[in-house]
């Protein structure tokens, strides 16, 4: 659902309908948002080449071509809703607040009436596919919901600590003092890439929000990083449904979602990327969040912040477990991508010609990324061979990583983790 086109800035300029269709194919991702549906030229381009599938629910005109020869599982046609990030800076209470949005519309007419609404306001959004505006958080859902009482709001990568509802540096202590007396029209929270949904349990204040997860992906190869296992029809108001749903046996429901190892995130640990510091919230605490080596102010992780407002336990590698299904609570999959997966296993880059080499092929004969990460059997998975990998070593790697059996050095101040397979192949 939270994806960007080639009108934002710092993005690939591969981000083509084609192309995520082409990409949502080879991931296995049947339902993607089209991203930055508040960009003028970005939805002229989406009303041109998607055409009307179900309720608010489109599908691309022609399929494109992909950047290299990844051959194209052969599946049903991958489906797009509208969606778009906001981001929104302003004062209240003293404080500079940065907070990220994710809004999903139920049709073009709604789309474009919004985007009407924040011009006529003076909001800038033909520079940016992600447009920022000097707009409170709970103005910005109060004029979505007036142009349209069915379109969604959900608050963006919700601890990241620069940009974000609860984020250390810019939020807010809460969901609702963020977003005030219209907290209770957010029928959910997105993790982001440092956090996964245990860490998110922990909070009695986020009960009562589904929990979604994304890949925020600025180019089309990082779909389906993060996902969300959605049991709906096929029209806008049964996504909506389920976001709303608290009971996975409704019609319209979450069924669970697909994790980053949080650990891998941007700014799961607090740190100092200059000086290279990276610390556990403990030794932070210790610090005074300074940094030991400069004494400037640590950039707050999203661990040190969960824990900051946290109510119970705090466990970051809590194994899904069949009890995982009241309130919030669903089962979730940590998965490392089939490519970056390839290339820990050869020890080579993952662009390197042999990675990709590899990632072709077991696309090409064991289906979408998914299929192979999450669904076939060990033997299966023997019986798959790649150029420089035995079935055996792969079918081992995939089943630790199900397991959980990783190393992890954290990420911390915008540099991103590491993750390692334990013993593979030993």
């Amino acid at each position: 659902m939270h994806i960007h086109s080639p009108y934002s800035r710092a993005v690939s300029p591969r981000l083509s309908l084609s192309n995520l269709e082409m990409w949502a194919r080879i991931k296995g991702i049947g339902l993607l948002g089209t991203g930055d549906c508040t960009h003028p030229l970005w939805v002229g381009e989406l009303c041109a080449q998607l055409d009307e599938a179900g309720e608010g629910i489109y599908t691309v005109k022609k399929n494109g071509e992909l950047p290299w020869a990844v051959p194209v599982p052969a599946a049903e046609k991958p489906r797009f809703v509208l969606t778009g990030e906001i981001s929104t800076i302003y004062k209240r209470d003293g404080k500079t607040r940065k907070v990220h949005h994710l809004v999903m519309l139920p049709d073009f007419s709604a789309a474009m009436a919004f985007n009407a609404r924040l011009e006529g306001m003076g909001g800038n959004i033909r520079s940016d596919g992600r447009p920022v505006l000097g707009m409170d958080s709970r103005d910005l859902l109060a004029v979505l919901l007036e142009t349209d009482e069915r379109a969604i709001l959900v608050p963006a990568h919700v601890w990241t600590p620069w940009f974000s509802a609860l984020g250390a540096e810019s939020g807010f202590g809460s969901i609702e003092e963020c977003y005030g007396d219209m907290a209770a029209d957010i029928p959910a929270i997105e993790t982001g890439l440092s956090s996964n949904p245990p860490m998110n349990w922990a909070l009695e204040s986020l009960d009562r929000f589904s929990i979604i997860s994304n890949s925020d992906a600025h180019s089309p190869d990082k779909l389906g990083r993060e996902a969300t296992i959605f049991k709906i029809e096929n029209s806008f108001s049964s996504l909506r449904n389920a976001l709303f749903s608290r009971s996975p046996s409704s019609p319209a429901a979450i069924l669970g979602t697909i994790e980053f190892f949080p650990q891998e995130g941007k700014y799961h640990y607090d740190g100092h990327r200059k000086c290279g510091v990276c610390l556990a919230p403990e030794a932070a605490r210790a610090a005074g969040f300074l940094c030991p080596i400069c004494g400037k102010p640590l950039t707050r992780g999203v661990m040190s912040r969960v824990l900051e407002l946290a109510d119970r336990p705090v466990n970051d590698m809590e194994p899904f477990s069949s009890n995982c299904e009241g309130g919030n609570r669903r089962p979730y999959y940590s998965l490392i991508p089939l490519r970056e997966l390839c290339a820990e296993l050869l020890g080579l880059g993952p662009a390197s010609k042999k990675v990709l080499a590899a990632y072709n092929h077991l696309i090409e004969k064991g289906g979408s990324e998914f299929s192979i990460l999450m669904d076939m059997s060990r033997g299966d998975l023997e019986r798959l061979e790649a150029p420089g990998l035995s079935g055996g070593i792969l079918a081992e790697a995939i089943m630790k990583t199900r397991a959980g059996e990783v190393s992890v050095k954290p990420g911390y101040d915008g540099e991103y983790g590491r993750l390692g397979l334990t013993h593979v192949g030993s």
